[in-house]
């Protein structure tokens, strides 16, 4: 399980995580929704030990983030995939995918190829494992980056705002690749601007607002008018997306 406790986190005078509780099970798809600023992606980054707690603690499966000791066992347990992919220019797309199996988990690189080729056909890229990032499209790449982070075998799967650079037609071939991760019963917690997808895919809806955690609910009753539409602040984001998309 991952566990957040009061989680607090300031940048200067600006407090971006202000007291999140959070729990993620295994077999959960939990979306976190909110305005831009809200501390949705630092959230993420703090989950993942990219950014330092200033209170609060996080653990993933009993294995402390705040604990510089407890640190990498934890990040074994997580994969992150980010909003603009982060992959290697100079790595080809099996190569970035099997980088952190044979460095970190010391895979026998024939093993670690097998296993990358296998999770690059398993999204569509069978015929481009020795193409580099930048011959490939942005769905293509972000892609990519699921697989890169598939490949550590996670137990969790942390994804922030991975279709927001991409183009309708991109971010409908992630999308699709997600929705089966989902469907085959994997973890993850979801960052998105992508509501009709968030209320297909996800047993919970977060929803932040200004560092706050405003609404934890399961997804029918997030989208209820007795639920999380009775809060008038997640009623106005809400219908200001649907607008938005229209």
């Amino acid at each position: 399980m991952i566990q957040i406790d009061g989680v607090g986190k300031s940048f200067g005078r600006t407090k971006v995580l202000d007291g999140v509780n959070l729990r993620l099970a295994p077999g959960e798809v939990v979306s976190i929704l909110g305005a831009s600023g809200s501390g949705k992606s630092t959230l993420i980054r703090c989950i993942n030990g990219l950014e330092k707690l200033d209170r609060g603690r996080i653990s993933i499966d009993g294995f402390r983030v705040d604990d510089p000791k407890q640190l990498q066992q934890a990040r074994r347990c997580s994969g992150t995939v980010f909003q603009l992919f982060h992959l290697y220019p100079h790595m080809t797309a099996l190569q970035n995918v099997t980088l952190a199996p044979i460095e970190v988990l010391k895979v026998p690189r024939s093993e670690a190829e097998d296993a990358g080729r296998a999770l690059l056909a398993s999204v569509g890229l069978s015929g481009r494992a020795d193409a580099y990032p930048a011959q490939l499209s942005g769905g293509q790449r972000q892609r990519v980056g699921i697989c890169r982070a598939l490949a550590m075998k996670p137990r969790y799967l942390l994804l922030d705002e991975v279709t927001s650079a991409l183009d309708p037609e991109m971010t409908a071939e992630v999308l699709d690749i997600l929705a089966r991760l989902a469907a085959a019963g994997t973890t993850m917690l979801f960052v998105t601007h992508e509501i009709d997808f968030a209320r297909q895919i996800s047993t919970r809806i977060v929803f932040l607002e200004q560092g706050r955690l405003l609404a934890d609910l399961p997804t029918a009753q997030f989208f209820a008018a007795d639920g999380g539409l009775a809060h008038p602040r997640i009623a106005q984001f809400l219908s200001k997306m649907k607008k938005d998309h229209q």
